[in-house]
């Protein structure tokens, strides 16, 4: 495994990540979960991602039962939560002082940790004035509660607000952000998140590098039903299938595969390790249902060492969505 700085701070972050939306306390048993944990920890994972919605909470119930009785030092491995979406009623919801602090708290109950490394704000909130945010951020720092803070799928300009805001009245602001990440979502990370490496030294954990399963070439045969295509967060994927653009991107696709084939690898591993090239990301996020996904999936971290740039140019090729500007670093 090999280790990097999350943006300007000194915490020292897995490449490759860990985490557990849509499985843990939902798509498999809990013995998996321990299994994939443990698989992972073993591996050099060190960064476990986690949330308050995922499962309704049980997904970090999961995680926490894991972690009491695995006993690994706490040193050893960073565990995240992220609040937004804790509940149907007034004030269970957004980014609230009241929220943040409620759901900070039940995340360490639900984790059974006594911090949290990285506390996300899941997504920007418009009813709450942003300084109101930051403040309560910086408080949960300060009180020892979290570490470090961050965002998830929040525009630039609002990030960058947001340090406006810590800097003006001293207080912490978020280091890294969370953002979906893969072959056929990019512009945000490589583009609009620019000047967020450049000024803030912000770093990202990305999430959905396989298009969750896009790139694993499931959908070549189309899309069938009772798919996680149909889950509301991933409309996109849906468009990607059935969309005007859909025979030429599984086009892609099969051509991708037929990239990773010539280079003795997965189409998996392809993507992940594609991800792993662009110098803004810190750790990719990985996700899996049975061990043998979660061992194919670390191999992208060796492939993305012997691959170089005339092999990524060939993948640009047959992507045919470079941004503009790219900075590949």
């Amino acid at each position: 495994m090999e280790y990097t700085r999350l943006g300007k701070s000194g915490l020292q972050i897995s490449r490759l990540s860990f985490g557990s939306w849509v499985t843990f306390g939902h798509q498999i048993q809990n013995d998996t979960a321990k299994e994939l944990m443990h698989l992972a920890y073993d591996s050099g994972i060190n960064f476990f991602d986690n949330a308050e919605v995922y499962a309704h909470g049980a997904s970090e119930e999961v995680m926490g039962k894991i972690l009491k009785e695995a006993a690994w030092q706490r040193s050893s491995y960073i565990v995240s939560s992220k609040a937004f979406w804790g509940g149907k009623k007034p004030n269970q919801n957004g980014l609230s002082r009241k929220h943040l602090v409620e759901a900070c708290h039940a995340a360490l109950q639900r984790l059974q940790v006594d911090y949290l490394d990285l506390f996300y704000c899941h997504r920007p909130d418009k009813n709450t004035p942003l300084e109101e945010t930051v403040f309560t951020m910086d408080m949960l720092v300060r009180q020892g509660k979290i570490l470090y803070w961050g965002t998830s799928e929040w525009e630039a300009a609002t990030i960058a607000e947001a340090h406006a805001i810590a800097r003006r009245e001293h207080l912490i602001p978020p280091i890294v952000e969370q953002p979906q990440y893969h072959m056929f979502h990019r512009e945000r990370v490589e583009i609009e998140y620019h000047n967020l490496y450049e000024w803030y030294g912000m770093g990202t954990t990305t999430w959905s590098p396989l298009a969750s399963g896009l790139l694993t070439g499931k959908y070549n045969q189309g899309l069938p039903e009772n798919t996680r295509a149909s889950l509301p967060d991933l409309v996109w994927l849906k468009e990607l299938l059935v969309g005007p653009q859909a025979q030429k991107n599984i086009a892609k696709i099969q051509a991708l595969q037929a990239l990773a084939q010539e280079l003795n690898t997965s189409l998996p591993c392809l993507a992940i390790a594609w991800c792993l090239r662009f110098h803004g990301v810190s750790s990719v996020i990985l996700g899996a249902s049975k061990s043998s996904q979660l061992k194919e999936n670390l191999g992208a971290l060796e492939l993305s060492s012997r691959l170089n740039q005339e092999v990524w140019q060939r993948v640009e090729e047959i992507l045919e969505n470079q941004p503009k500007t790219p900075d590949f670093g």
